[in-house]
């Protein structure tokens, strides 16, 4: 079971989701306060407390992507690999439970850099988690005005974006009336518009795992 790390006081007070990137915040840090926890939620809600904030602040907001912190010099082998167009964008999905805890990010395959970083949500499901990213990504681009291939890993997700419907059993319920509110948004986005870009299945059994990749597996 993948552990979520509140650290009250240390460098960077926060949430983080490796314990690598915790310990950075309390080793030989005088005071260090921290504590771990099974799910982000339960990690979010310690760290608000523990800072006497009840404005029940969004948990995304408050975790905090080890990925920012991530060396662009350490990068994976995929960088060298001539099938990879590494001008591209890379997203991905976690959801610990079906229907579970569930966010989506999307990360630069030049610079390692994380984009965006959407959750969690409450009683999402990993299928919208995905296709969520993809518009995610593509908003963001024509936003920005810039326009990258895409890789995702999930067929259903691509799919879904390709015929501008989606298809799941999921029934909406007040915890995950975020995730509802996000699945409209992104419906009504592809429905009215287009983009002059290739979405493509990232090759996990060729390429490991896609770098916007939670690796909590």
């Amino acid at each position: 079971m993948a552990k979520f790390y509140c650290v009250w006081e240390g460098r960077q007070p926060g949430v983080y989701d490796n314990w690598n990137d915790a310990e950075e915040q309390i080793l030989n840090f005088k005071g260090a306060r921290y504590k771990s926890f099974n799910s982000a939620a339960e990690a979010a809600e310690a760290f608000r407390k523990g800072c006497g904030d009840s404005s029940g602040a969004d948990l995304g907001s408050i975790l905090i992507a080890a990925a920012d912190r991530r060396d662009a010099n350490d990068m994976p082998s995929y960088k060298d690999n001539p099938d990879i167009d590494l001008t591209a964008w890379a997203v991905d999905a976690s959801c610990q439970g079906n229907p579970g805890l569930l966010e989506y990010r999307g990360v630069d395959l030049a610079t390692g850099q994380q984009l965006f970083r959407v959750g969690p949500m409450e009683q999402g499901t990993n299928n919208i988690g995905e296709f969520l990213a993809i518009v995610h990504a593509l908003a963001e681009m024509k936003k920005r005005g810039e326009w990258h291939t895409i890789y995702s890993d999930s067929k259903t997700a691509m799919a879904w974006v390709r015929n501008r419907q989606v298809k799941t059993q999921l029934k909406p319920t007040e915890k995950n009336r975020r995730v509802f509110d996000l699945l409209a948004r992104a419906l009504a986005w592809v429905r009215a518009n287009n983009w002059p870009v290739r979405i493509l299945k990232w090759q996990t059994e060729l390429w490991g795992e896609i770098p916007a990749d939670f690796n909590r597996k």
